[in-house]
């Protein structure tokens, strides 16, 4: 699992409300009732479910709908739902033990700590009110389930998912797909106010002093500074500040929709003038902007990396010695099919290909990334051994079309996930063996 990516759903984030049954839940745990609660109640395929679990589960279903004013089915269909979602969880874990699906200790801590951020505590504090109460063990467990379900749901459903291309243009050119397109954007802005009674002249003056904060930002003085200043000053001129929040184009106001989706991310725009004064705009920041210039490179190496029978004062002299045959004409390219270790780049006589920035191993990028092309650098070493570079080429790549396309196929996926995970867990259910105790 990706710890960048990792999903916390809504279940995880409900972990929480254990603090507030934890006194019911140590009821109905004592040592002197396990006996009687930890008995098997049902076989699943090669698991069971315990007594315990089903015990736990009805406490808290009721505690949730206490808090939340909801009103509970009655007492055996509760039982009956709960004992289903049981049989169906069990059967998911199973899937995620038969694939390998392990979920480690550093995920589920930043898990845990992602949880305590959004609501408001430490990984500390969150760790010690879980301990306080006696549920930090069954917390960790419960995350540790629910992530891996999470696993094999994504692993085994989206298999099941394809999307064709039509679809994907289908989707672009639909009203929905060219809205979900459009980026968002943050906008700031300071308003030297007018009103029908001033004067030409008041309103030059007006005008006058909205270009001198346009262009004080465009000489290089923060915008936050600017609007502080306006704030501060004792200027006769009022300026207000305000910030529009997040927006999409058509939710911004006609005459500002007109110029912001032109701006680059910091920059500011000259007076506009409206009904209400002089605006100056600010564009703060972007999001979900679909334009993808990417900076590329083309550069192919020799890698020679130290093994079981080539030690590494061995491999870093072999690296130097054919630096020294590139420098005296001998062909790059013959020298990485005899002697580079990097399978994949052999047989094309080392070349890599073209690269995004971010797309090669960092160690190997920093050392090219100012590297003429047409120029080969002497051995240097990264953690896959001896390395020599060439850049063949440089580029910028419009990307927006791909990353367009990228977009409008996840939310395909998304939008068929939820049947199709349906779709599964139901033949799941069906295929499986399930006996009552």
């Amino acid at each position: 699992m990706s710890r960048q990516t990792r999903p916390i759903t809504s279940a995880i984030l409900l972990l929480v409300t254990w603090l507030a049954t934890a006194a019911a839940l140590a009821q109905t745990t004592q040592a002197p009732q396990r006996e009687v609660l930890d008995r098997v109640i049902a076989i699943v395929d090669e698991g069971v479910i315990l007594q315990s679990e089903m015990a736990e589960r009805m406490q808290q279903a009721r505690e949730r709908a206490r808090q939340n004013e909801q009103q509970l089915p009655p007492e055996e269909a509760l039982r009956e739902q709960i004992m289903e979602s049981l049989i169906v969880e069990n059967l998911q874990l199973q899937w995620a033990e038969r694939v390998g699906i392990r979920i480690d200790d550093d995920t589920l801590n930043s898990v845990m700590a992602d949880i305590a951020d959004r609501n408001n505590m430490t990984f500390d504090q969150y760790v010690n009110a879980l301990q306080s109460a006696g549920q930090y063990e069954n917390t960790r467990e419960q995350i540790r389930r629910e992530l891996a379900i999470n696993e094999v749901q994504r692993g085994m459903v989206n298999r099941r998912i394809s999307i064709t291309e039509q679809e994907i243009e289908n989707y672009l050119n639909s009203e929905q797909g060219r809205a979900s397109m459009e980026p968002d954007y943050l906008v700031d802005q300071l308003l030297v106010p007018i009103t029908g009674s001033d004067s030409e002249q008041a309103v030059e003056a007006r005008r006058q002093h909205a270009q001198s904060l346009y262009e004080r930002i465009q000489d290089g003085e923060p915008f936050a500074d600017v609007r502080m200043s306006t704030q501060q000053s004792g200027n006769d001129i009022q300026v207000s500040a305000s910030q529009l929040g997040w927006r999409k184009r058509e939710e911004l106001p006609t005459l500002f929709a007109e110029v912001v989706p032109d701006m680059t991310l910091g920059e500011a725009h000259e007076p506009l003038r409206s009904a209400n004064g002089f605006h100056v705009l600010y564009l703060r920041d972007v999001r979900g902007d679909s334009n993808r210039m990417v900076d590329q490179v083309r550069a192919r190496h020799i890698l020679i990396s130290p093994s079981e029978i080539r030690t590494e004062t061995q491999a870093q002299r072999l690296a130097e010695d054919l630096y020294e045959q590139i420098q005296d004409g001998e062909s790059f390219s013959s020298l990485a099919r005899q002697y580079s270790d990097d399978s994949q780049s052999v047989v094309a006589g080392g070349d890599m290909g073209w690269a995004s920035e971010g797309g090669m191993p960092p160690q190997f990028e920093a050392r090219i990334r100012d590297l003429p092309a047409g120029e080969v650098t002497e051995p240097f070493r990264t953690d896959f051994g001896w390395h020599i570079a060439e850049v063949l080429d440089r580029r910028e790549r419009d990307l927006s079309q791909q990353y367009r396309r990228q977009l409008a196929e996840n939310a395909l996926r998304q939008r068929k996930f939820e049947l199709e995970l349906e779709n599964w867990l139901s033949e799941l259910r069906d295929e499986a063996y399930v006996e009552m105790l």
